[in-house]
């Protein structure tokens, strides 16, 4: 939608293609929200944008919270199961929002920095307390970015 034209003696020159962006903005769309509540239309815009934070919450609950088979045997361990999903789906928004505080999206994902920090291992030997394995630089640097203290035993995580 561009049009460069080079001018040797002044360099190169930049111009609208006035014809590409009218061509283009045939094919833009429209769409109505309604509301009974909603007065502010763009306050419901951005309720209605957020909604993909929805999605993405129940995605991670079928895919990393392992939320799309329940494999239990009795209801006790249906109500457990959903109460740890529930509680880490609240750690997950907690990193989301945090993320979005600090500016971290431009550095990392959400599923990667998880992923980044899943691998961190705790190790537990009979009669021994237990200890964390080592940290790489880019795990320790997460916490740093997080503005969380790096964990140095079990205790403080």
């Amino acid at each position: 939608m561009v049009l460069l034209r080079a001018a040797p003696a002044r360099g190169v020159r930049v111009g609208v293609k006035e014809e590409a962006c009218d061509e283009a903005k045939k094919q833009y769309g429209y769409f109505v929200l309604l509301s009974n509540d909603m007065k502010d239309p763009v306050r419901a815009l951005h309720i209605y944008r957020t909604k993909d934070v929805v999605e993405k919450a129940f995605g991670n609950i079928k895919e990393r919270l392992n939320g799309r088979r329940m494999h239990v045997s009795s209801d006790a361990a249906l109500e457990g199961k959903l109460f740890v999903q529930f509680v880490a789906l609240i750690y997950l928004s907690y990193i989301r929002k945090h993320m979005i505080d600090k500016k971290l999206f431009g550095k990392y994902t959400l599923a990667g920095l998880i992923d980044e920090l899943d691998m961190i291992e705790c190790f537990r030997r009979e009669g021994k307390s237990p200890y964390l394995g080592e940290m790489v630089e880019k795990q320790k640097q997460i916490f740093i970015d997080m503005e969380v203290p790096v964990p140095t035993k079990v205790s403080s995580l």
